[in-house]
C-alpha cells in the first residue's frame, strides 16, 4: 500500500471514530456566524472599506449583527467593482482587505456577457483548504472499501496557468486552486502539473484522453456536461462500452456548480455501475457548503471558516422583475430562516466582500443540521406575467421528460418572448436523441403545470405558447467556445434575456444558414 494512501486512509478511519451528532439544531451555529463576522470586521478595520464604515465602532456595538446589516449596504458585483475592487485590480492593497489581492477568479459569467473578477485572498485559499480537508474527512461516513484511498483523483477544471497583467494572476477559481493544492495531494491529484497548465480546452481533453490508459481513477470533480464529454470522448477513443472498462475503480463524483439532475440520465449510460454522488458549493466567492453525510437531500453550510452568510427572502417586495435587489432588502441570520423558503445569498468573506449578493438562490433542506440546496440565480428565472417560473422548477421538468422520452437532455436553456399581445416560453433542448418538438413541448408544458401552480394559472392567462427548438448538444458547446467559456467551471445559462438572447438567435441563424 502506498505511503500517502495509507496516512489518509488512517486519518479518514481515525475521524470515523467520533460519535455522530444527534440530528437536532446546532447550538453553536449562531455563534459561530458571530465570532466569524466578529473576526472578519476585526481584520478589515484598517482597510479602506474599513474606515469608510467604521468597521472600529462597529465592534463596539453589543449586537453586532445588526450594527453591520444597518451600516453596510448590500452590494451586487456592479457596486462593488465600480466603488471598491476596481482599486485592487489597480493593485492597491488594503482596499477590501488587509492584503494586496494577488488573485482574481473570472467567473463563469453566466448572467452576464461578460466574466467577473472575484478577488481571492490568501486567507481564503486557507479556508477553501480547510474545508477541502473537512469534506475528504466526511468519507468515513461512507462505506468505503479501503483501497479506494490509494486511487487517483481526476480534477477537470480551469488551468493552473494563470495569466498574469503586472499586478495580479486571473483565472478560473478551480485553475487558482489546484495550483496552490497541498504536496501531500500531488499524489493522488491527476491530470497532474504539466496537462492542468494546458489553456487550450480541446488540447487538455486530448492529453487527458491519451494518458486515460495510464491513471487508476476512482474519484472524478468537475461539471457535469463536461467530464460527460471527456468521459464518452475516451470510451469512443478506446472503443470500450463503459468507462468502468479503463477505470474499474471508479467510485465516487464530487460535483457542483450546476443541478446533477437533468444530467444523470446520460451519465448512467457511460457507467458499469452507479457511483457515489457526493454535491458541493465552491464558488468563486469561496467554499460555502458540502455535502457531508450520505444520503443526504442537501449540503451542510460552513458556519466558522471565513464566511458570513444573510439570507434574503426571495420574493417581489425584495427584488425587482428583472432579479435585482431593493435598495434595503429584508435580511435573515442562519438562527431566522425556514425550511423550504427560497433565500437569496449574501456573504461577507475573508476576500473583502462585504454584504456580497452572489447571485445563487438556496432553500433549507434542514435547519436543524444547516443543509440546503441551490435552487437556482437570482436573474435564472421567469416571471413574464406572474408565472414564477425558477431554474428548481426548469430542472425538473427536464429531468421528467428524459424519463417520459427516454432520452438524454445534454443542455438545455429558455427564454421569455413577446407573442402577438402577450407572451410565450422559448425552449432550446440540445440532444443527440430523436425527439419530435410537439410532443417534447407538449411533455415540458403539462410538467410545469404540475410543478407550479402559478405557471398553470398564467398559462390560460397569459402564456399564450410554449415553443420547441432542438439542436444537436454540440451547438450549445460551440456557442460556449465561441464566447470563450468552454470548459472549466463554465455553464451554459438556463435562462437567456435581452442581449444574451439576441446573440444566442443570431448565432443560431448563422448555423441555420449553413446548412
Amino acid at each position: 500500500m502506498p505511503f500517502l494512501g495509507s496516512i489518509l486512509k488512517t486519518a479518514i478511519a481515525l475521524r470515523s471514530k467520533v460519535p455522530n451528532l444527534e440530528i437536532t439544531r446546532k447550538p453553536n451555529g449562531i455563534m459561530q456566524q458571530q465570532k466569524v463576522l466578529r473576526k472578519l470586521l476585526k481584520k478589515a478595520q484598517y482597510t479602506s472599506f474599513g474606515e469608510y464604515y467604521d468597521f472600529g465602532d462597529m465592534l463596539k456595538e453589543r449586537d453586532l449583527i445588526t450594527a453591520f446589516r444597518q451600516k453596510v449596504p448590500v452590494f451586487d458585483y456592479n457596486a462593488i467593482y465600480r466603488k471598491w475592487w476596481y482599486r485592487s485590480l489597480n493593485g492597491e492593497a488594503y482596499v477590501c482587505w488587509p492584503a494586496k489581492i494577488d488573485y482574481f477568479a473570472l467567473s463563469s459569467g453566466t448572467s452576464e456577457a461578460s466574466s467577473k473578477h472575484i478577488p481571492v485572498t490568501r486567507d481564503m485559499l486557507k479556508a477553501i483548504k480547510k474545508t477541502s480537508i473537512r469534506q475528504l474527512l466526511s468519507l468515513a461516513k461512507y462505506d468505503l472499501p479501503e483501497d479506494l484511498y490509494e486511487k487517483g483523483i481526476l480534477m477537470l477544471g480551469g488551468s493552473t496557468h494563470l495569466h498574469f497583467n503586472g499586478t495580479f494572476f486571473e483565472g478560473d477559481l478551480s485553475g487558482i486552486t489546484a495550483g496552490n493544492i497541498p504536496f501531500w495531494f500531488q499524489h493522488f491529484y491527476k491530470p497532474g502539473k504539466r496537462i492542468s497548465r494546458e489553456r487550450e480546452w480541446t488540447t487538455k481533453l486530448d492529453e487527458i484522453v491519451r494518458k486515460a490508459p495510464d491513471w487508476d481513477i476512482g474519484f472524478i470533480v468537475g461539471v457535469p456536461a463536461w467530464l460527460q464529454v471527456l468521459m464518452e470522448r475516451i470510451i469512443t477513443t478506446y472503443k470500450l462500452q463503459n468507462i468502468h472498462q479503463i477505470w474499474p475503480n471508479l467510485s465516487i463524483y464530487v460535483h457542483g456548480g450546476v443541478s446533477f439532475g437533468p444530467y444523470a440520465k446520460g451519465f448512467s449510460k457511460l457507467l458499469a455501475h452507479p457511483l457515489i454522488y457526493i454535491e458541493t458549493y465552491l464558488a468563486s466567492e469561496g467554499f460555502i457548503a458540502y455535502q457531508s453525510r450520505p444520503g443526504a437531500e442537501g449540503m451542510e453550510l460552513v458556519l466558522d471558516n471565513g464566511l458570513f452568510y444573510e439570507f434574503i427572502p426571495f420574493n417581489s417586495s425584495n427584488f425587482s422583475q428583472d432579479g435585482n435587489p431593493v435598495e434595503h432588502p429584508e435580511t435573515y441570520t442562519i438562527g431566522q430562516v425556514k425550511e423550504g423558503q427560497e433565500y437569496a445569498l449574501l456573504i461577507s468573506t475573508c476576500s473583502g466582500a462585504w454584504r456580497y449578493l452572489i447571485g445563487d438562490t438556496i432553500k433549507f433542506t434542514s435547519t436543524a443540521l444547516n443543509e440546503i440546496v441551490i435552487t437556482g440565480r437570482t436573474k435564472h428565472f421567469l416571471n413574464l406575467c406572474g408565472e414564477h417560473l425558477s431554474q428548481e422548477n426548469m430542472n425538473r421538468a427536464i429531468e421528467m421528460l428524459e424519463h417520459q422520452l427516454n432520452i438524454t437532455i445534454r443542455e438545455f436553456t429558455v427564454a421569455g418572448i413577446q407573442h402577438d399581445s402577450m407572451f410565450a416560453h422559448k425552449w432550446y433542448l440540445g440532444t443527440d436523441d430523436p425527439v419530435d418538438p410537439e410532443t417534447a413541448r407538449q411533455q415540458i408544458d403539462n410538467n410545469l403545470k404540475l410543478l407550479n401552480d402559478d405557471y398553470r394559472v398564467e398559462r390560460i392567462a397569459a402564456i399564450k405558447d410554449v415553443l420547441i427548438a432542438v439542436y444537436p448538444s454540440h451547438v450549445f458547446y460551440d456557442w460556449m467556445k465561441l464566447k470563450k467559456k468552454e470548459g472549466g467551471q463554465h455553464k451554459f445559462p438556463r435562462v437567456l434575456k435581452k442581449e444574451i438572447h439576441a446573440e444566442w438567435e443570431t448565432f443560431l441563424s448563422t448555423i441555420t444558414n449553413k446548412k
